[in-house]
């Protein structure tokens, strides 16, 4: 598989949705060479507006352009752009159902060098609790193309979260990104893992592993956390023996409670999450020395899966 880069995909996508789409405007928070809304800069400078270190204002600004009928992407650091602004998220665009669309690059431990403070493992929790507000989370390059089609086509406010890593392209080139629909990338009958972002890689390699034992794993890739796709997840649950979810992500909040949430009412399902207990994120030499810190692997993955079998 080969790896791609997500922030070059959001960036290159949003240059070719401008070129059709007048209305389309970027917004940044002093980081576009990380966010890669530089881009969108070299290629329309005149709808590209560089707000400096102030998240709530560059919000705020959003909100004003959105009224007048323009379709604001706002782009900074996933830790920045959901929780400096939050406040502006949430009272200004998400009561009012603002067609604001934001980017939080540099999602999760994937700015692995800045430690904690950049660093967001809460980010899809505070999003995915604003009403309204779409949630999504890419797992490769392609499928970040197809996504920012998807925010500009359909109205309303939206979050999309950014790995700053080149990950391993997954997904097909073909078709549109639907919003809210579940992506199986794997059957299986034994247990259902599922994942989103860099973890849809690693549930697939757990799978993989699993299978030389004889364990069947159907690996279903959760791209759209919110609005989450309820009926769709107890289908992929039926007549299986456990589940495992995988995100890059606090267990709290998550796509864990999301899918935990979806199944309540369901019956002898045993459910088992991999992620980021509770603490904050830390420095590291590189990305894979963090992601084994915190435990979010293949070998994870299929340890939870295999122990829930095992006692069931």
């Amino acid at each position: 598989m080969a790896n791609s880069s997500l922030r070059t995909a959001y960036g290159e996508e949003l240059v070719e949705q401008g070129k059709t789409n007048k209305n389309i405007v970027a917004l940044e928070a002093d980081l576009g060479k990380s966010t890669m809304s530089c881009l969108f800069q070299a290629a329309y400078p005149e709808r590209y507006f560089e707000m400096s270190i102030a998240e709530a204002n560059m919000a705020s600004t959003a909100a004003g352009l959105a009224l007048t009928g323009k379709i604001p992407f706002i782009n900074s650091f996933a830790v920045f752009s959901t929780g400096r602004c939050y406040d502006q998220l949430r009272q200004t665009i998400g009561i009012a159902g603002l067609n604001v669309k934001v980017c939080g690059s540099s999602a999760g431990l994937s700015d692995y060098g800045d430690g904690s403070t950049h660093q967001s493992i809460e980010d899809m929790s505070l999003m995915r609790g604003i009403p309204g507000m779409t949630v999504l989370v890419p797992a490769d390059a392609v499928e970040t193309r197809k996504m920012v089609r998807a925010m500009v086509k359909n109205p309303g406010p939206m979050y999309i979260r950014i790995n700053r890593n080149d990950l391993p392209v997954l997904t097909a080139e073909e078709g549109e990104y639907q919003i809210g629909k579940l992506c199986t990338m794997r059957e299986g009958k034994d247990a259902v893992v599922f994942a989103n972002g860099v973890m849809v890689s690693k549930a697939l390699e757990a799978a993989e592993e699993l299978a030389k034992s004889g364990v069947s794993v159907k690996v279903v890739n959760v791209g759209t956390l919110k609005p989450l796709d309820r009926q769709g997840v107890i289908a992929a649950v039926k007549g299986t023996k456990a589940v495992v979810t995988a995100e890059e992500h606090s267990v709290i909040g998550g796509l864990g409670s999301a899918i935990a949430e979806a199944l309540r009412l369901e019956t002898n399902i045993p459910l088992d999450f991999v992620g980021i207990e509770d603490e904050y994120g830390t420095s590291a030499q590189n990305y894979a020395e963090l992601l084994t810190h915190y435990g979010l692997t293949a070998e994870a993955i299929a340890g939870k899966a295999s122990s829930l079998l095992k006692n069931k």
